[in-house]
């Protein structure tokens, strides 16, 4: 089990870092009281591997318990479970000049405090507990997508930065075009299934509806020209920082070509170890 504690200072970048985690199927809780992180992690170990990977955002929002922090570190020391602390730092000018663009308060001071004191109040706060860090990340110069590198890096365990899920929709246009698409491929062009008697009411699902889409040699071309452009665009997106991707495949009702794509361009995807969801948001639909 990894059990990960974020903690920094406050505007360094905790709250992004654990959004990257939870993408990363870890379990996030953010501003953890430190008085319940020894509880928390008995609840966590002894879940009987349903709980693998923990990641809980710990920092001085908590106020007068954060004092309690090293006692709960000892109690998780004595009870034998391992955990790693991960610091988020970043120099008092960044530090700064973010609160003024959030127009935010710094936790530490009132309304009429100025920033840079509650910060170095943070920061001398901080400092044993950044002095016990396994990791300590400064964010000064970072952009937000390099960070997500150093967080995939850091704390992926060999699954490959693109846990960008993909979501494959077949639809209708005669019932619209899927309003969160990213991507949109009219596959109209292609024969039609409908006017085959034997397959009129037949759908994608079924084998004789695909064989017939598939056996004609535009299929295959496009099929060929569209798997290598959603994997040509793939490593751009991930490298973007894209984390959801949804392709919408339409046809005139959604029930025989646009399926019969989704799920050839699911099959391939699939095959090249990315994370997919397919849907035929239309295939069940009666016609009007």
């Amino acid at each position: 089990m990894r059990f990960l504690i974020v903690t920094g200072l406050s505007g360094a970048g905790k709250t992004q870092v654990l959004h990257f985690l939870e993408d990363m199927g870890y379990y996030c809780v953010d501003n953890m009281p430190p008085s319940l992180l020894s509880k928390f992690a008995e609840i966590c170990y002894k879940s009987q591997g349903k709980i693998n990977k923990v990641a809980l955002g710990i920092d001085i929002r908590g106020r007068e318990m954060f004092s309690e922090i090293f006692t709960e570190l000892s109690s998780l020391k004595n009870y034998g479970y391992d955990y790693e602390i991960l610091f988020m730092d970043a120099s008092d000018e960044v530090l700064v000049k973010r609160y003024k663009e959030s127009r935010r308060l710094h936790p530490l001071i009132r309304d009429d405090g100025r920033i840079i004191d509650g910060i170095l109040a943070e920061r001398q706060m901080l400092k044993e507990l950044k002095e016990r860090a396994n990791h300590v990340i400064d964010t000064s110069d970072l952009l937000v997508r390099q960070l997500k590198d150093r967080i995939y890096s850091l704390f992926a365990e060999g699954v490959k930065e693109s846990t960008i899920t993909i979501n494959i929709i077949s639809f209708g246009f005669k019932f619209g075009i899927p309003m969160d698409s990213d991507l949109v491929f009219d596959v109209r062009f292609l024969p039609n299934p409908y006017y085959v008697e034997e397959l009129k009411y037949l759908t994608g699902y079924d084998s004789k509806v695909r064989d017939y889409v598939l056996k004609f040699p535009q299929t295959h071309e496009f099929m060929t020209k569209l798997v290598d452009l959603i994997n040509f665009l793939l490593p751009h997106y991930i490298e973007e920082g894209k984390n959801q991707l949804v392709i919408s495949i339409g046809c005139t009702g959604g029930k025989h070509r646009s399926a019969t794509i989704a799920i050839k361009l699911y099959e391939a995807l699939k095959k090249s170890g990315y994370r997919v969801i397919i849907s035929h948001r239309d295939i069940d639909k009666r016609e009007a």
